[in-house]
């Protein structure tokens, strides 16, 4: 007798260590370089052009998370949907799921694009621009958007591999595409001269080797076997994959409203302090550029744990779907407690490295370190507790928990706090958000754990009926 795939598949029988260490460690490496793509930008722009160079891309940055959030909202809705469906023996939806999403980001590749550089000059006003820092923006937009479509589809296709069971593909794409990003950046901004622009393309052709790699690999998918049928759009399919990733998306759009918040606030309250109002946004800019590092690091260890969530899951195996929780929260917060000694400790080194043309800038960086992420050790449970809930389909949940420290909590506090304290009161706002979205996150995973365990208990209860029916038959 065959073995049926919950009993074949690895996320279903090997240890749970081993599989969030094979799963994860790629992950983080993808996310981690996919992070590093803005930092070396910044690194490079900061001290050949100065802040203000980095204040130009601040302000694209937004634009950037537009396309990466539609991205993963089919992307990582397509992983934890081909999980779930290959965890309950449902190969041809999971193949659908597959299909239908690549013909999706195909249409962004060309939607996006076309959408942003139309309107690309009232976008970096919205996210705060200044007038020192627009004819910069709009120089490096200009290039940044017009690699979108590769931005588009390897980071869809990176989800879909890495639950196909290959993160090492997913991660040796990223990390092929940061290293000729890297070598391009000091190549073009010093051996050329090109300036900003030089940074641009440095950028979208490192992305476009990173989408070269991940493309070979994904009709060789071992899980998925795509046909033309899979291409067609089915909307209940693409409804209930888009439905399980919109909590990333939502993450990935707090970003975008985050940064127009607080870039127009800080440059309000800026231009009536010591500091200006470029100084100020772009100084934050690199403290959140610095945690979005953090933030990747801890994502991608939660990532790395969504397969084997999702198929237990499906599978109804509760108990490994408990202990890789607390694997991946106990990994996050070891890694989210050395940043937080990091960035109290050492925040002026850290802000060096960006360039140090002003000490104004440099004092407006340190205090973001030491106030914004002072409570940066409860983003690891937030994030663990954020992907759980999405990896066992839950995808309202997910959404609320996304929304609550951005959103609900943040976005109001730092207008309210700049209306009380100027332009040293939105820094304030991030370690309260973030004490009461841990709060919440705590909340959402005792329900679930709740849930769980009566799932556990009713079935254990109607496998003792169907045992002991089984047996009366046989005395009969």
């Amino acid at each position: 007798m065959e073995k049926s795939i919950q009993q074949e598949n690895e996320l279903a029988v090997k240890p749970i260590g081993k599989l969030v260490t094979k799963f994860a460690i790629p992950s983080v490496v993808s996310l981690t370089v996919t992070a590093l793509y803005n930092i070396v930008d910044q690194i490079f722009i900061g001290n050949n052009i100065g802040y203000v160079g980095n204040g130009a891309t601040n302000v694209v940055f937004p634009i950037t998370v537009i396309a990466h959030g539609l991205a993963m909202l089919f992307g990582c809705g397509c992983a934890a949907f081909m999980n779930l469906c290959l965890g309950r023996e449902e190969n041809e939806k999971a193949n659908k799921g597959v299909g239908n999403t690549l013909s999706v980001l195909i249409l962004l590749c060309v939607l996006i694009p076309t959408v942003c550089e139309i309107f690309i000059s009232p976008l970096v006003n919205l996210f705060g621009s200044t007038a020192d820092i627009y004819p910069y923006a709009i120089e490096y937009g200009r290039i940044i958007i017009a690699g979108f479509p590769f931005v588009i589809m390897y980071t869809g296709f990176n989800q879909i591999i890495r639950a196909d069971g290959n993160p090492k593909m997913a991660m040796v794409s990223m990390f092929s595409g940061a290293i000729i990003n890297v070598i391009l950046d000091a190549s073009f901004m010093y051996g050329l001269n090109w300036g900003i622009k030089g940074a641009a393309w440095a950028t979208i052709i490192g992305q476009g080797v990173s989408f070269v790699i991940s493309l070979v690999y994904i009709f060789k998918l071992k899980n998925i076997k795509l046909n033309k049928k899979s291409f067609l759009i089915d909307w209940r399919v693409l409804g209930r994959l888009s439905a399980i990733g919109v909590s990333s998306f939502i993450t990935q759009a707090e970003i975008v409203l985050l940064s127009a918040v607080m870039n127009n606030t800080l440059k309000k309250y800026g231009a009536n302090s010591v500091y200006g109002d470029t100084i100020p946004q772009t100084a934050i800019g690199i403290v959140m550029k610095v945690n979005s590092v953090l933030i990747n690091i801890i994502s991608g260890i939660a990532i790395g744990g969504q397969p084997i969530i999702s198929f237990n899951y499906g599978a109804k195996n509760y108990d490994r779907v408990k202990k890789t929780f607390w694997i991946l929260t106990v990994a996050a917060l070891i890694v989210s407690g050395i940043a937080f000694l990091l960035f109290q400790i050492f925040p002026r080194q850290i802000s060096g490295i960006f360039g140090n043309d002003s000490e104004l800038y440099t004092q407006f960086a340190v205090m973001g370190f030491r106030i914004y992420l002072m409570f940066c050790i409860l983003i690891a449970f937030q994030t663990v507790a954020g992907v759980f809930i999405q990896s066992v389909g839950k995808p309202l949940m997910s959404s609320i928990l996304s929304l609550a420290r951005q959103v609900v909590f943040l976005i109001p506090l730092i207008i309210l706090f700049g209306y009380l304290w100027g332009v040293e009161g939105p820094l304030w706002a991030g370690p309260v958000a973030d004490g009461l979205a841990f709060i919440m996150a705590v909340a959402f995973v005792e329900i679930e754990c709740k849930k769980m365990k009566k799932n556990k208990t009713t079935e254990k209860v109607n496998n003792q009926a169907e045992q002991t029916e089984t047996n009366q038959i046989s005395e009969d």
